[in-house]
């Protein structure tokens, strides 16, 4: 099985999905929708950059993580290959949206489909 595949039949909603959906359920124009949907990911980039936690209850938190370097080898070559430090974003899914997400009809279709 390749990686992803297990997803290959859900939904997908892209950012212009999603500020499309927004305008009309606020019935605002779609350019405002955009502005708003753009500020809010620049203020979660900003406070991730800054070293900040943003966190959002019931729906869920964004960290930065550090990762020290390592030694790690290339598949290919066999060869030993030195991985530098980075810091990566992490998001921690809340209570409320794991409970809903597992308590909804979706979830009980594909119960027991990924193990």
């Amino acid at each position: 099985m390749s990686k992803g595949s297990k997803f290959r039949n859900q939904k997908k909603m892209n950012k212009s999905q999603l500020i499309e959906k927004l305008a009309a359920e606020l019935e605002i124009d779609v350019n405002t929708s955009k502005r708003c949907t753009d500020l809010f990911f620049q203020k979660i980039k900003a406070a991730l950059n800054n070293g900040d936690k943003v966190e959002i209850r019931g729906f869920g938190s964004w960290q930065m993580k550090d990762y020290g370097g390592y030694t790690g080898r290339n598949p290919k070559t066999g060869e030993s290959v030195d991985v530098s430090a980075k810091k990566l974003p992490i998001f921690k899914t809340g209570k409320d949206l794991k409970k809903r997400v597992n308590s909804s009809s979706y979830a009980q279709k594909f119960k027991g489909k990924f193990n």
